[in-house]
């Protein structure tokens, strides 16, 4: 297994202390922006996993820069330097923020794989994220079927569960905001779709493993509402001052 990271980076020890690491795990020093860094990397690998995309806690004073660039120009150097290399099967991790960002969403309850963000609106709601995941995902699919690349994506949801680094990811911040009420009166009681991230390493292994695995495939495991997040949280850690308002919002169920 190969990552991009810089070995000797102290940010990585959490990584060199996995099992069998010593042994099985590579560390290289690569910029998505930087096609060569890239190309280097993947020189030599059979299958290739495209995870790293910027996802600020809070909105980008410049997303172009900041998200845009970096999800866009980032993946497609990642499918380039693949394909020079001969690479079996690529992998990209987008987000359902590619799939359910729609002003006017398919009649029926349930979105699918089908379903894409509309651009147009991610921009007029600035959800920069969205957008960047969105403009990344398809500029993947024109590039593979021009490249006759064989890519597979994944389109997880919120991704919780246990944490190998000891700093908190963007994911765990908002479940964070929820549990501290984020100085506010009263939560939204939105509901939010999530899914362990053991059931993503899953989901990954799969899509590259799979003869027939193809197109993409949406990776989320539950629908709950902010209020129901809190409760188990609650039960678990009785002592935690979690948030206890919640309003509910029409449509939202």
């Amino acid at each position: 297994m190969r990552s991009s990271p810089s070995a000797g980076d102290p940010k990585n020890k959490h990584l060199r202390a996995l099992d069998g690491a010593g042994e099985r795990l590579r560390l290289f020093k690569a910029d998505v922006l930087d096609y060569a860094s890239v190309a280097s990397t993947v020189a030599g690998c059979a299958g290739v996993f495209h995870v790293a995309s910027p996802c600020p806690a809070a909105q980008p004073t410049n997303p172009e820069v900041e998200l845009l660039a970096p999800a866009v120009a980032g993946t497609l150097n990642v499918l380039r330097a693949c394909r020079e290399a001969g690479v079996r099967r690529v992998v990209v991790v987008s987000s359902v923020g590619a799939v359910f960002m729609n002003p006017n969403p398919p009649e029926g309850p349930t979105m699918d794989e089908h379903c894409w963000s509309n651009e147009e609106y991610c921009r007029a709601t600035e959800n920069w994220y969205c957008l960047s995941k969105t403009l990344a995902e398809r500029e993947a699919w024109a590039y593979a079927e021009k490249a006759g690349l064989d890519v597979v994506t994944v389109c997880p949801p919120l991704v919780f569960g246990p944490l190998l680094q000891p700093t908190v990811n963007t994911s765990s911040l908002f479940l964070i905001r929820y549990l501290k009420c984020d100085g506010v009166d009263a939560m939204d009681d939105r509901v939010r779709n999530m899914v362990d991230v053991r059931d993503v390493a899953d989901a990954l292994v799969l899509a590259y493993e799979s003869p027939e695995a193809a197109g993409r495939y949406i990776c989320s495991a539950h629908a709950r509402k902010v209020s129901e997040m809190v409760y188990v949280v609650r039960s678990l850690h009785p002592s935690l001052n979690c948030a206890n308002k919640f309003v509910q919002l029409v449509g939202d169920e």
